[in-house]
């Protein structure tokens, strides 16, 4: 295809914004060596995927539909996965498979922190995170961790007007400083 020189992409640079600072927190150097996630294609997409939904929860709908912001952030994020795979080699044919993978992974784990957060138990965030990100049964330290770094985050981000988050100024907090 031919790529007109003018050609908009129709993409909001809010979105954008708030994408790449979702991506940019998501990469953030404590979370790979001080709480222990994988430093993996896996674990870096589990983060994007962790920072996406605890956001998301922050854009209310109407009538139960996704708020027109977070539709298209969800939809932004879609596109740099899809890319991403295509960037690594995976072929064109294998492509779709691998984004229904990546939907039923986001989808599942949305639900489990949606519930983790709301809950009144707090060790049942702590045992989704450690069976999404690390991989384990029993919640190792570094769950526990990024479990009240979530907290926080989701608390930070509730005390936000969604307007100012549609704006793309998110209060993520420091994780180097969350407690151990």
């Amino acid at each position: 295809m031919i790529s007109l020189p003018f050609r908009r992409s129709g993409q909001s640079p809010n979105i954008d914004a708030l994408y790449g600072m979702i991506v940019a927190q998501a990469r953030s150097r404590a979370f790979y060596v001080g709480y222990g996630v994988p430093d993996t294609v896996s674990g870096r997409l589990d983060m994007i995927v962790l920072h996406l939904v605890l956001l998301l929860r922050q854009l209310p709908g109407k009538n139960g539909e996704p708020s027109p912001t977070g539709q298209r952030l969800f939809d932004r994020f879609c596109r740099d996965i899809d890319d991403n795979f295509r960037e690594m080699g995976v072929g064109d044919l294998k492509v779709p498979k691998e984004m229904q993978k990546v939907a039923e992974a986001f989808y599942g784990r949305a639900k489990a922190y949606d519930a983790g957060l709301t809950g009144n138990d707090p060790a049942a965030l702590e045992v989704a995170v450690a069976r999404n990100v690390f991989g384990a049964a029993e919640p190792p330290l570094g769950a526990r961790r990024l479990a009240a770094y979530m907290r926080e985050t989701s608390r930070r981000l509730n005390a936000q007007e969604p307007q100012s988050l549609a704006r793309g100024e998110l209060d993520f907090p420091d994780p180097e400083t969350t407690p151990q």
